[in-house]
């Protein structure tokens, strides 16, 4: 059976988009509030890459995870550990995230979300170059105060996997 073979009726409701709702949105806005460093330094940096990091390993997951500082020189890679089953392509899509941080201020997926609540795409409506910029789920700003400090990101999984295991690794860290 086709899409043409497929009955249709005049109040039939459409597929909703995935990962276009406005309680998700709030969600996520909610926690880019909560998961607040105290403090960051290259230290910190590499224990919550190091805490990410074992979770993905505990659970056997093929990822990179990644930490990167804002320096006055740029962005400064502080802990990178790839898992089995990762490729280098998953170091071009963390870029492309972080990328999407620094540029929005926001965790990756929340952008990406905004936009889908707003009734568009992210590559539709914001105009940036699609090699250099991914609002996909997994990359989180790290902030000190209203201050963005770094960045921390996986990617391996789905997007919101991948924006989950940083939260929840975040939420680990900061307990």
């Amino acid at each position: 059976m086709t899409d043409d073979d497929v009955p249709r009726t005049e109040n039939a409701t459409p597929e909703p988009v995935p990962f276009s709702s406005a309680a998700l949105l709030a969600e996520l806005l909610g926690q880019q509030a909560r998961l607040v460093l105290p403090r960051f330094d290259y230290v910190e940096g590499a224990r919550l890459g190091g805490v990410i990091a074992a979770l993905a390993e505990g659970r056997g997951l093929p990822v990179v995870v990644r930490v990167e500082a804002e320096t006055p020189a740029g962005p400064h890679i502080v802990f990178q550990r790839a898992f089995p089953g990762s490729s280098p392509t998953n170091d071009w899509w963390i870029g492309r995230k972080f990328a999407v941080v620094r540029r929005f201020g926001e965790a990756s997926f929340t952008v990406g979300t905004r936009f889908r609540v707003e009734g568009t795409t992210f590559e539709e409506s914001s105009g940036l170059d699609e090699e250099t910029y991914a609002a996909h789920g997994g990359a989180f700003p790290l902030r000190v105060g209203d201050e963005i400090v770094g960045i921390v990101g996986v990617s391996g999984l789905p997007q919101q996997e991948d924006h989950a295991l940083v939260v929840e690794g975040l939420t680990t860290y900061l307990r």
